[in-house]
């Protein structure tokens, strides 16, 4: 069988967890936050929170990957800490929900802020059909690209991960510093909510949802480590770098936006970086920063795609998935079936998410977004706790195994970790029942599959 070829460096490795994060949720997820929340302070604190949650998990991922820098990410750290049924279920809701999802997702993003040009220069939204067909020729289209192999994608990275930066830059930089349109009361004003009880926890635990989702992908270079140069050195100096530099840059942003939008301006404009660059350069700011913003999802359409394929083709390898998907391309060296399956999978998705939305509006794609993050979010946080879990596993397991890398704070950044996305799962189950249940039974749905087609096998 094939091997991957190591052509990806430590500026390639940021530049891939910088684009897996940098996508939508910076320029879309603030709206939903702020309409569950209500109000500055609380806004803040989910933020807050998502920020701390995503630093604590890389200081976990950062001794899993440089113990076991193998292709397929997650999917080798549960393999190895619980046996292949968990890993191979994980592996299931990657492909059948979540991650897949989560391509879909952004790709209605980058939709939508084509959309956002479309009206302010020509007065009229996509409709749903359009917004459809869009999407669906983006994730083929860079589906298309990444058949190309890794150096190709890795250079592809690097351009749009500098894009982002930049796009994400201007936004801060014209925000904060248009003392003309910006009004330091948006702090102040509705700073704390009305009343707080029960209903404002649940409606934190529902807002962490699309905060999260925003700080989603910090471990993308993790799936590429047969593919990384010196990985026990450079993947966790990449996740630190990544995060690092995202995490000021978000900061940054949502300070620009309430600088310039109060908390009602902010709940009813979704497309949140176009409405506040419209307020700073009127019209033609709100087209440029959609253009922008654009730009970033696209690339971030990219990054997935790119990264994910990666374990569809790890866990084939190892006789726990489709076997066609075990295959990479003899000249470009890349899991070009498993990127073909994953592009299937994404159009069936996009299609459920569009009927969703038209069941329940009729209009246009504008609740699809939410749709497609509430479909997946219960289930993403049982894996990734099992996963954060696995450092824990590992070190009975195998304490003299050598670590280049040993997580900071451990065992509390375990902790504090487990705990808090324990609390985000019950609420999450709470708050968004019915989509969280379709996940879960759509992810068990590969017990069948891994007890009939892989024991059999064995």
């Amino acid at each position: 069988m094939s091997e991957y070829k190591r052509d990806l460096g430590l500026k390639e490795s940021v530049a891939i967890v910088i684009s897996r994060i940098i996508g939508s949720g910076i320029f879309r997820t603030p709206a939903p936050i702020m309409a569950l929340v209500g109000c500055t302070s609380l806004f803040g604190l989910v933020w807050v929170i998502g920020g701390i949650i995503t630093i604590f998990g890389a200081v976990i991922y950062a001794e899993l990957t440089a113990m076991l820098p193998k292709a397929g990410g997650p999917y080798i750290f549960l393999k190895e800490a619980y046996g292949p049924y968990i890993a191979f279920i994980r592996g299931w809701a990657m492909f059948f929900v979540s991650e897949t999802a989560s391509i879909v997702a952004v790709a209605l993003v980058f939709t939508e802020y084509l959309n956002a040009i479309w009206e302010i220069t020509m007065g009229t939204q996509f409709n749903l059909p359009v917004t459809f067909v869009i999407s669906l020729i983006t994730i083929w289209g860079l589906t298309g690209i990444n058949l190309f192999g890794v150096s190709m994608s890795g250079k592809f990275q690097v351009i749009f991960s500098t894009i982002k930066v930049g796009a994400v830059g201007a936004i801060i930089g014209m925000t904060l510093t248009s003392f003309s349109t910006g009004n330091v009361e948006n702090f102040t004003n509705q700073f704390w909510p009305e009343t707080f009880g029960w209903e404002t926890v649940l409606a934190i635990g529902a807002a962490l949802r699309y905060s999260f989702f925003a700080f989603s992908g910090w471990e993308g270079a993790t799936y590429m480590a047969e593919e990384v140069k010196d990985p026990q050195r450079t993947l966790p100096l990449s996740l630190f770098l990544g995060i690092g530099g995202v995490t000021l840059l978000y900061i940054g942003t949502n300070l620009g936006y309430l600088y310039q939008l109060n908390v009602q301006e902010i709940i009813k404009n979704k497309w949140v970086a176009t409405a506040a660059m419209k307020v700073v350069l009127g019209a033609t700011g709100g087209v440029l920063i959609s253009v922008a913003v654009a730009i970033n999802a696209f690339g971030n359409i990219s990054t997935q795609i790119l990264c994910k394929g990666r374990t569809w083709h790890a866990m084939a390898r190892d006789g726990l998935f489709f076997d066609k998907f075990k295959v990479l391309h003899p000249v470009f060296k890349s899991p070009n079936n498993a990127l073909i399956g994953q592009g299937v999978w994404a159009t069936i998705l996009l299609i459920f998410s569009v009927i969703a939305t038209y069941l329940q509006s009729g209009v246009s794609g504008s609740n699809a977004y939410e749709i497609m993050i509430d479909f997946f979010s219960a289930t993403s946080t049982i894996f990734n706790l099992l996963t954060f879990g696995a450092i824990y596993v590992l070190r009975k397991k195998w304490p003299h195994k050598n670590r280049p890398y040993k997580a900071l704070l451990y065992p509390w950044s375990m902790i504090i970790v487990l705990i808090l996305y324990s609390s985000f799962l019950v609420i999450t189950l709470i708050t968004a029942f019915i989509p969280s249940i379709v996940g879960l039974l759509l992810t068990f749905s590969g017990t069948f599959y891994y007890f009939i087609k892989i024991k059999a096998k064995k």
